[in-house]
């Protein structure tokens, strides 16, 4: 059978699935609304998620300039960071939303600006947060991880925030930064994601951190006990290598952490993440290089780790949610996958360490961001300008 049809056979459903674009717009508060999957507009009938057998109602709380992402904060408050370097504080049950001032100036190009934001573990004691972006410096651009307060009486700000992190080396280019982040299920460890900068080969060299999974102590520095600690440098902070675009990360209620990514013309991929392994990018992958060449599958023994699920056609996974609340007890444990070109919610069963392919909901936009919320309901961030922040609640 040839290769592409096989891998056309085994990439269920993803056919259907239509590509987007992106562009510059202006930001607005409010917007809301009941829409229904694959709507880009307000419905008059509340029920209809129910009547077309789509297990959830999803509404719309606000609109955005290009949202990247989002946390909770404990007070059911939400930061939400737009590409062009906003840091916003927003009510999302009623939209409305305040500039955080003290934010970094960041570099916007490509897919390159204000990047993830998340809470650190010390925040309930602290208001520390911490944020990524790209900034500018010796050799061209790369991402960037800083830790700062938040402060919340009076006007929202920043304070003390401080470089803890450096994408190494720059380069030129505006793709594939990665750049996002996690803080380990114990509390104790920072993992950053790394892309590759479109520059391939990098993601197989120890010596950079581009097209890595980094694991970092909570002030930047290399975490004990990685892999390659004791080469000392850069490469004591790696704990996974050859990755692509990384662009979710989250963990399971075991500790394991997974990882989806960007592949190339298809293989796209979610991957679990084993300390010290090397995930292929670019000698092995299930896609193929744009305009048509060729990459060596991922094959037993080729000394690569396979990816757990993979799509071609490409969905462009740009965001890993794995849920834990109660609202969709028959969801506790499964995986979100957030598919931009897509246009797509995905739901993945994790099982262990095992990982099957489950239903894929049609949205009728690029979703950026898939984040829990405090009451157990989904949020979605939509791509690009005017995207809109979407609570999915059981229909």
């Amino acid at each position: 059978m040839p290769r592409r049809l096989l891998r056309a056979l085994v990439a269920v459903g993803a056919g259907a699935l239509l590509g987007a674009g992106c562009t510059a717009g202006p930001v607005s508060a409010g917007g809301s609304g009941t829409v229904q999957p694959g709507s880009t507009g307000a419905v008059s009938d509340p029920a209809g998620a129910a009547a077309s057998g789509i297990p959830f109602r999803a509404t719309a709380k606000a609109t955005f300039d290009e949202p990247w992402a989002m946390t909770f904060l404990p007070d059911g408050r939400a930061l939400v960071t737009q590409r062009g370097g906003q840091l916003l504080l927003v009510d999302p049950e009623r939209g409305a939303s305040r500039p955080v001032v003290g934010t970094p100036q960041v570099v916007v190009a490509g897919q390159g600006g204000l990047g993830d934001v998340i809470l650190a573990p010390t925040h309930a004691s602290d208001g520390g947060i911490y944020l990524s972006w790209v900034e500018r410096g010796d050799g061209g651009t790369g991402a960037a991880v800083g830790r700062a307060r938040l402060r919340t009486d009076g006007e929202p700000r920043l304070e003390g925030l401080e470089v803890i992190w450096r994408q190494t080396p720059k380069t030129s280019g505006d793709g594939h930064f990665g750049h996002r982040l996690l803080a380990s299920p114990d509390g104790r460890q920072l993992f950053v994601t790394s892309g590759d900068r479109q520059k391939f080969d990098p993601a197989q060299d120890p010596g950079a951190t581009l097209g890595k999974v980094l694991r970092l102590d909570l002030d930047g520095r290399p975490a004990a006990g990685n892999p390659l600690a004791d080469r000392g440098g850069v490469t004591a902070e790696i704990w996974t290598m050859g990755h692509r675009n990384p662009l979710g990360i989250a963990a399971d209620a075991s500790g394991e952490i997974w990882v989806a990514e960007m592949g190339p013309q298809g293989g796209d991929e979610v991957n679990l993440l084993v300390p010290g392994r090397n995930y292929g990018w670019p000698k092995a992958s299930n896609g193929s290089h744009y305009g048509g060449g060729e990459i060596p599958d991922h094959t037993p023994g080729d000394g690569f780790e396979p990816p757990k699920m993979w799509w071609n056609p490409s969905i462009s996974p740009g965001s890993l949610m794995i849920y834990q609340g109660t609202l969709f007890p028959q969801w506790r444990g499964d995986a979100f996958v957030g598919a931009l070109s897509g246009q797509a919610l995905i739901r993945i069963d994790l099982d262990g360490r095992e990982a099957v392919r489950g239903e894929q909901w049609p949205m009728g936009a690029r979703i950026r961001e898939v984040e829990q919320g405090p009451d157990g309901a989904i949020w979605l961030l939509e791509d690009g300008p005017g995207g809109r922040l979407v609570k999915l609640t059981p229909a």
